[in-house]
């Protein structure tokens, strides 16, 4: 509602239809809820682009809250794109210089000398040179630069003008009127030009032009600083995205530093909000996949190195699970369970878990005193097993079976093989059901005190005789608790979705393995009905019955100890694709081609590839299998400088490997002081 409008029925006391609030993520803010609670329309409309932004932590705070929950409409950044209504964008990760961007000046920690680099000449020329080389879209430069700090801006804008450019350094102290002059001379033409008023290449700003600005001919928005936030990467990316006459793009270049979040970076502009780890580096190998339109997205090697560097050892994690849990709580008008961060695309639920083991936990930490009645220690360790057992969904049957038994005292095998079978597609054979079960009664551990503990989780018992599995006592008990049997329904619920999602409609299968997804060691001895963890034992190699799996870490970590000529007694294998159809193989060393360990690997019916990409990584690329093409005996010194026999091998892969995660395993690996 404008100004007159509101005018006009303050004084004539009239009840509007409709009443509308742009920017209405500041609505819990006294001046807006004035106004709101003047009016009594019939319907009151938010708008915002940042639904999920709010001034403050309060929880009376609650925006969504005060629309009632209901959203009447939302779009994101790719559909937007996808629907032709924003202007498409060039987005280019280019690698700040080397002496930028330390943790120091990622928490806000600036010394004179520090500040000294980040203003430096040399910087300035590299920034210049960069603008240059990725230019704009339209007969002159009109530019946003956001910088981290107000200092920062003012020298760097002075710089700019010393070079001959037309730059001002507008924030937070600037009057209105100085503010919309500089929105004016930003985006006149040179033809408008007088002597009063010439036109401006560039403004520098901090955050004071994150939302309500609308400049539409903004053709080059360049950032300076560190996303801490996808949401205010959205806010100031956004900024170029309006559509203008003669202008067909806008270019955004993001100097990309050593910062301790620039995993921050794929997640804003791939929308995705589930900060798991293997799907932030599926969207940096392969970026323009994910956008729509005529939009591109790129990142220097460097920058590239850098993001992935940053997700490898991504921190604050607990931070941005609770802040996800309070946008969702938000949204739902209730305490969100863990299929709603799954089904709403929040942080991935493994994550969850994987901080802080159970959800119930989570929830203690984040609603002390206001979650549900007390779990038992039986319910705690039953819900801490299952978490960690079946959530990841690489198979089905671990979750059909607790639903089943959530709703029948019992059943077959046979019964329930079929409905699987039928269900899924594909042949269910009792070896893989009794594989489940046995992960069910606590045995899918690794070590005799990890059985110990699980043992009395007491969910199934088996009657091999007559091929049945019953519901014991205890559990069918628990599942009386309401909350216990809510949060083993979340468990099921999550698990089955990850499966269909992942892993259960996929084309590219080769037994039960996902052409490029990912696995852990342990997956595998899930997968390949092993009864119980053996990840301890698997390294290099391991022979499963007719099969034999490697397990490649593409990028060795480099020894410390110059005496050593290994990290961690690891040799440096010359593990590598040669092509994308054939892998160079070094066995250990100590194992020549006659040894008995590369029997196992010779003899295998059927030879898996595993490859991660460094040490970081706790899963592994599923490569497919392969045939031995060439294997020939060889020498390497061991860490004590003595020769020992080693056998190269000549894979030839069954599958020619994708090109991007060839490119994103062979990229070069930056180190902590670069």
């Amino acid at each position: 509602m404008n100004r007159r409008k509101f005018a006009e029925c303050s004084q004539k006391k009239v009840r509007p239809v409709l009443t509308y609030s742009d920017e209405t993520h500041h609505s819990s803010a006294n001046t807006y809820q004035k106004i709101m609670q003047y009016f009594k329309p019939r319907l009151w409309l938010g708008m915002t682009a940042t639904p999920d932004r709010r001034d403050d932590d309060a929880p009376e705070r609650n925006i969504y809250e005060i629309f009632h929950h209901q959203i009447a409409y939302e779009i994101r950044l790719q559909q937007a794109m996808e629907e032709d209504l924003l202007c498409p964008f060039h987005y280019f990760g280019i690698s700040d210089l080397s002496t930028i961007g330390d943790e120091g000046k990622d928490k806000g920690k600036l010394s004179p000398e520090d500040f000294r680099l980040l203003t430096s000449d040399e910087r300035v020329r590299h920034i210049v040179e960069q603008a240059k080389y990725y230019g704009f879209s339209g007969d002159r430069v009109k530019g946003l630069i956001f910088c981290s700090r107000v200092e920062e801006s003012r020298e760097l804008s002075q710089k700019f003008n010393a070079l001959g450019y037309r730059t001002i350094a507008l924030n937070g102290d600037a009057q209105e009127e100085k503010r919309a002059e500089a929105f004016e001379r930003l985006a006149m033409e040179e033809a408008d030009a007088t002597e009063e008023m010439q036109p401006l290449d560039y403004i520098f700003s901090v955050d004071i032009l994150n939302e309500g600005v609308d400049i539409v001919e903004i053709n080059q928005v360049i950032m300076l600083r560190p996303t801490q936030s996808p949401i205010v990467f959205i806010q100031q990316l956004g900024r170029g995205l309006r559509k203008a006459t003669g202008k067909e793009y806008v270019v955004i270049l993001d100097f990309i530093g050593n910062y301790t979040r620039n995993f921050m970076i794929p997640i804003a502009l791939s929308g995705d909000r589930t900060y798991n780890a293997d799907t932030i580096r599926k969207y940096v190998i392969s970026g323009n996949n994910t956008i729509p339109g005529a939009s591109t997205v790129h990142f220097d090697a460097v920058a590239k190195e850098r993001i992935f560097h940053s997700i490898d050892k991504m921190r604050g994690l607990r931070a941005i699970v609770r802040e996800s849990y309070r946008t969702l709580k938000d949204r739902l008008g209730r305490i969100p369970y863990l299929i709603d961060f799954y089904e709403s695309g929040e942080v991935d639920p493994l994550v969850i878990i994987r901080e802080y083991k159970t959800y119930p936990d989570f929830l203690l930490s984040v609603e002390p005193g206001q979650t549900a009645e007390a779990l038992s220690d039986q319910e705690k360790l039953t819900l801490e097993y299952l978490s960690k057992t079946i959530l990841s969904g690489v198979r089905p049957y671990e979750l059909e079976m607790p639903k089943r038994l959530s709703q029948q005292e019992t059943f077959t095998v046979e019964e329930l093989s079929a409905e699987l079978g039928e269900q899924y597609g594909e042949p269910v054979n009792r070896m893989s059901m009794e594989s489940a079960a046995s992960v069910l009664r606590g045995e899918f551990v690794s070590k005799e005190e990890e059985r110990r503990k699980f043992e009395v989780i007491e969910i199934l018992k088996a009657d091999e005789e007559a091929g049945r599995f019953h519901r014991m006592k205890s559990y069918e008990a628990r599942l009386g608790h309401p909350a216990f049997a809510a949060h083993v329904r979340d468990l099921v619920q999550v698990g089955l979705h990850r499966y269909q999602d992942i892993y259960g409609s996929a084309s590219q299968k080769e037994g039960p393995f996902v052409l490029y997804e990912k696995y852990s060691r342990r997956d595998v001895c899930l997968l390949m009905n092993c009864g119980r963890d053996l990840s301890s034992t698997m390294y290099g190699m391991k022979r499963i019955g007719d099969d034999v799996f490697i397990f490649i870490t593409y990028h060795k970590e480099a020894t410390e100890d110059e005496s050593r000529l290994y990290a961690e007694g690891k040799p440096d294998y010359a593990d590598a694709f040669a092509d994308n159809m054939t892998f160079l193989w070094d066995s250990q060393i100590g194992k020549g081609p006659d040894s008995s360990y590369m029997r196992d690997v010779t003899e295998a019916a059927r030879k898996h590839l595993f490859v991660k990409k460094s040490d970081a990584e706790t899963s592994f690329y599923y490569m497919g299998t392969f045939d031995i093409a060439q294997i020939s005996a060889a020498k390497k010194k061991d860490n004590n400088g003595r020769e020992k026999d080693i056998t190269k091998v000549v894979m030839r892969m069954h599958h020619a490997v994708r090109d991007d995660l060839l490119n994103y395993l062979e990229s070069n690996l930056i180190t902590e002081e670069e």
